[in-house]
């Protein structure tokens, strides 16, 4: 039976010791990172043995496409996306920026698609604050909340419309982090009302989308003493109050903002109530640790799970590529923006997820 996990690997093949783990694990699924991308021909290849290793042709594969300094695929064989927060700025305008948002979104979900993977970890529902870790930043598509909560839907509908399956993050929101969750845990002390008015509200707004990935965050609000993706009340939050039905995927176990061991933070995340946990950097020690501590996808979890492939349209509506990425570029290069944007030839730096 499927286990309750979603697992990177360490190079451009399979060893035939991942392969072996998978074999005996059978995550739920894998998501891949620039260590894993060498050309197309390379990445299908990957994505093929990842799913042969497990018996499973609709096993969702995951990758982060946001565009900016998170873009796993980039040159020489795919093109470069700006990051979230170049729409509105290349034209000023929340409704044009919706739809150069849900082109750049349905371009992506182009390229993917041609390589067989399924899942983005797009879009970003953070709305940062003033003096906030830049680890958000121009990830953004925003500085306010409604903004966010409509750019964002625009490209969870283009990855959508073009056969991806988008993961709204990071549920209820990292905006206000003054940590990077990578490395330190980050403590929000805001109120109740002032979260629920400005960090949750994209979150609610978009809680009708298909999965969602957890914060590594307290909120002493909701939890004083649990980050949201090992907090009971932190799901419950999620469940009750955003009211997000979908599944819900932990942000990566490997992170420094969690504390214990890898088998501690798969099963408290798992308790906590999220359906599927993640873990990202490939490590087979590690992930065999986390096998440990995650059990089967049943119940609801599973149901979830199934529902949320349910949603990839496999006939994806029609994109004649050529002509909607020149359309973009212009658009973002400011030939047809009220502002001079980002190009689409931003340059990249390390992986945040």
């Amino acid at each position: 039976m499927t286990s309750a996990a979603i697992y990177g690997c360490s190079g451009h093949r399979l060893t035939a010791e991942e392969r072996a783990f998978y074999a005996e694990a059978k995550p739920w699924g894998f998501i891949l990172f620039r260590r894993n991308v060498d050309s197309p021909d390379q990445v299908r290849a990957l994505v093929s043995e990842l799913r042969d290793s497990i018996g499973r042709d609709d096993a969702p594969v995951l990758i982060d496409q946001e565009g900016g300094r998170v873009q796993r695929l980039g040159p020489p064989h795919w093109p470069k996306y700006p990051p979230g927060s170049a729409y509105l700025k290349a034209v000023n305008d929340p409704m044009a920026a919706r739809e150069l948002v849900r082109l750049g979104a349905r371009l992506i979900a182009h390229d993917l698609r041609a390589l067989g993977i399924t899942v983005d970890c797009v879009p970003v529902l953070d709305v940062p604050v003033p003096g906030a870790h830049d680890i958000i930043g121009d990830r953004a598509y925003a500085q306010d909340p409604a903004t966010v909560a409509q750019l964002g839907r625009a490209a969870a509908e283009g990855l959508l419309a073009g056969g991806v399956l988008p993961i709204i993050k990071h549920i209820p929101g990292h905006g206000r982090a003054f940590a990077d969750s990578h490395h330190d845990l980050p403590v929000v002390e805001e109120d109740l009302a002032t979260l629920d008015a400005w960090d949750f509200l994209p979150f609610k707004a978009l809680s009708d989308m298909p999965m969602a990935m957890t914060a590594h965050v307290v909120f002493t609000a909701v939890d004083p003493k649990r980050p949201a993706t090992t907090s009971k009340k932190g799901v419950r939050l999620m469940r009750e109050h955003l009211g997000f039905a979908g599944l819900i995927l932990s942000d990566d176990l490997s992170m420094k903002a969690l504390s214990g061991s890898l088998t501690e933070r798969a099963e408290q995340s798992l308790k906590a109530g999220c359906d599927v946990v993640l873990h990202c950097n490939g490590d087979l020690g590690e992930m065999r640790q986390v096998a440990e501590g995650t059990g089967k996808l049943k119940g609801e979890a599973r149901r979830r799970a199934e529902a949320a492939l349910a949603r990839i349209v496999h006939t994806p509506e029609p994109l004649d590529a050529v002509e909607a990425r020149a359309r973009l570029e212009a658009a973002l290069s400011g030939r047809f923006a009220a502002a001079k944007g980002p190009d689409v030839g931003e340059a990249q730096a390390p992986d945040p997820a």
